[in-house]
């Protein structure tokens, strides 16, 4: 059965490729992009990714895509009012994926860590400012 797929799947690529419809110069000899999964376990895999191919993508993997978008830019922010608003929609979003899973992330119960990292960032900004 699975010959026959493979061999359907092979013809269908060749027939693309010698109409023009596929197009692979972008991609020869290069490996295919992989999907961004880490942070999905490996049990759910197969299911977000089918999920994922229908255009539907679960909630955890929509905000961890809005706190990594945070994270940047609360890096990139000078203004340290704003960088403290965002921190808080940051922890947030930290405590909403916490309530989901079933065993908390690390990172976010560990305040002290979470305050060396606000004065890196703020050391960074203030060093960075400072050579300008």
């Amino acid at each position: 059965m699975i010959r026959a797929l493979q061999k359907i799947a092979e013809q269908r690529i060749a027939k693309a490729i010698e109409d023009g419809t596929l197009k692979t110069e972008g991609w020869k000899n290069r490996p295919l992009p992989l999907d961004d999964d880490a942070f999905v376990p490996d049990d759910l895999k197969m299911a977000y990714k089918i999920l994922k191919n229908s255009g539907y993508v679960p909630p955890e993997i929509e905000t961890r895509k809005e706190i990594q978008k945070l994270e940047d830019l609360i890096v990139k922010t000078e203004d340290s009012h704003q960088r403290v608003k965002q921190m808080k929609k940051l922890d947030l979003l930290m405590r909403k994926i916490d309530a989901q899973r079933s065993r908390p992330s690390s990172l976010e119960h560990d305040d002290a860590y979470f305050r060396k990292i606000v004065e890196k960032i703020d050391q960074s900004k203030e060093r960075s400012s400072s050579g300008k």
